[in-house]
């Protein structure tokens, strides 16, 4: 499950069956308490909540990258998905048939929803069999930019992922239009499967380094310096990035007008791949991260970990211009343009210097005063630690458990809860707590909101959050393989 589609060599149905056996000491209970989940549904959904039914499906195709062509997982034969866009307090209708050869599920990344909805197989669903169906029913609680994909197997790392924009009911019209832009690494239907290359990452294990680090190898161009994410980048090489489905090379065209005020709303839909990313000839201004309203904060370039969405705005001139999204750490990238006049488009190669600084980071950010956390002592601090096996076997933990070892983490309805990522590693982790929100703390100011967060190489940083929401949810790191090979564990709610 990333979820598993396998818990370290169970077959899926074998890993549901296991789990429900519920006899196991030390185990969660198997699924969500339905009358805490019910009343936690009942008091979010407005009186006069508006419903939006939408049909998903789930089923092989061929996508067409620009150029080349791939064999892959898609719904609705689109790539990315379609769009679903819903406005806060509405209840959405997902209807989901699989017509996969394998289980599978919806996730949807960012949303605080009622937990036998959130896509999890062995802990809040059964994954939904190959020709089978399954309605996913819960109210949006929060505006902001987020998505859906699969939370079985390495999944995400083909074509099953789509933007969920949640739109304020009243938010201030800031600026004139808005424009969504998923980036994605690609290998599906070209090289390897994202199932062959775990499995070689199983076989091989990980190598070291003179300093006696282990590292993936082969990722990081030759001769590149370390940037701040550190030496080691990711374990898997992508032939491919793309932004809304396309190569550099045949890149979305988006027409406006100089002028302009365009909201881009950015989301990091890879596998194993941050992304810098920047608009040449413009600067732009950070307004949200992972949905929630920050203090404006004017940048070149801002970084993306795999699960992370940042919204920004630009004042476009005229011309043609680049948005790119590079490989941090990988060489590659992917490219979209902005088109507002004549000009010629830039070749796929193009690097503007707005990529050149320092990016972004979270930790840069601020939440904005409305939406701060109450400060306060946390009522109880969960610590994980995460690490890699020294043996050198591709076996990532938390704790020193992988998921099927895991020891469920308590907590109570009404606590403030605080996590403390201490990274042993030395690669970054985007860790990501499903069902909530928290709040990067122990700095001089509050930092901002958000459900997924880098951890540096050897780093410790830590979250608050407010445990207001009933149910057994994951907190894991959001590298597909990472996350698949053991760094996953689950924060479970007491009577």
């Amino acid at each position: 499950m990333f979820g598993r589609r396998r818990f370290l060599g169970l077959s899926a149905g074998t890993a549901v069956a296991a789990v429900q056996a519920c006899g196991a000491p030390g185990r969660e209970p198997v699924g969500p308490d339905s009358r805490m989940v019910r009343l936690a549904e009942r008091a979010r959904r407005p009186a006069n909540a508006r419903r939006v039914d939408i049909e998903l499906r789930a089923r092989p195709g061929e996508a067409d990258l620009g150029g080349p062509s791939a064999p892959t997982w898609m719904f609705n034969a689109s790539l990315p998905g379609p769009e679903i866009r819903v406005r806060r307090g509405d209840v959405l209708r997902a209807r989901l048939r699989n017509d996969t050869p394998e289980a599978t599920t919806v996730h949807w990344h960012g949303i605080a929803l009622r937990n036998d909805m959130d896509g999890v197989p062995g802990v809040t669903q059964e994954g939904v069999a190959p020709g089978g169906e399954f309605s996913y029913e819960f109210t949006v609680p929060d505006a902001g930019t987020h998505f859906f994909h699969p939370h079985v197997g390495t999944q995400l790392d083909r074509g099953l992922y789509a933007p969920l924009i949640v739109e304020e009911r009243d938010e201030p019209g800031r600026y004139d239009d808005e424009l969504v832009l998923v980036l994605d690494d690609w290998l599906d239907g070209l090289s390897a499967g994202p199932d062959a290359r775990l499995a070689e990452l199983r076989r091989e294990g990980m190598s070291m380094d003179g300093g006696g680090h282990a590292h993936s190898g082969g990722a990081e161009p030759e001769g590149a310096q370390p940037g701040p994410l550190g030496a080691d980048t990711g374990d898997v090489s992508h032939p491919h990035y793309l932004i809304n489905g396309r190569v550099p090379a045949a890149p979305v065209v988006n027409r406006a007008r100089p002028g302009q005020r365009l909201r881009l709303r950015l989301i990091n839909a890879g596998a194993d791949t941050a992304f810098r990313v920047a608009v040449g000839g413009h600067r732009m201004t950070v307004t949200h991260t992972d949905g929630f309203p920050v203090e404006s904060h004017r940048v070149d370039s801002v970084l993306l970990g795999m699960g992370e969405r940042y919204d920004v705005e630009v004042t476009l001139g005229e011309g043609v211009f680049p948005v790119v999204a590079v490989a941090e750490g990988k060489g590659g990238q992917a490219m979209s343009l902005l088109r507002t006049g004549a000009g010629t488009a830039p070749v796929a190669s193009v690097r503007p210097r707005e990529l050149a600084g320092r990016p972004l980071l979270a930790r840069d950010l601020h939440a904005s005063e409305r939406v701060r956390l109450q400060t306060g002592k946390p009522d109880r601090t969960h610590t994980l630690r995460l690490g890699l096996e020294p043996s050198g076997t591709y076996r990532w933990t938390i704790n020193g458990q992988t998921f099927d070892e895991r020891t469920p983490m308590p907590l109570r309805r009404g606590e403030r809860v605080r996590l403390r990522f201490v990274n042993t590693t030395m690669m970054f982790h985007p860790m990501h707590l499903h069902g909530h929100t928290f709040q990067l703390v122990g700095g001089a100011r509050p930092g901002p909101r958000k459900d997924t967060v880098m951890v540096l190489p050897k780093e410790t940083l830590e979250v608050d959050f407010h445990a207001d929401n009933p149910g057994q949810w994951l907190v894991h790191c959001h590298n597909v393989y990472h996350g698949e090979s053991g760094m996953m564990t689950v924060l479970s709610y007491t009577a």
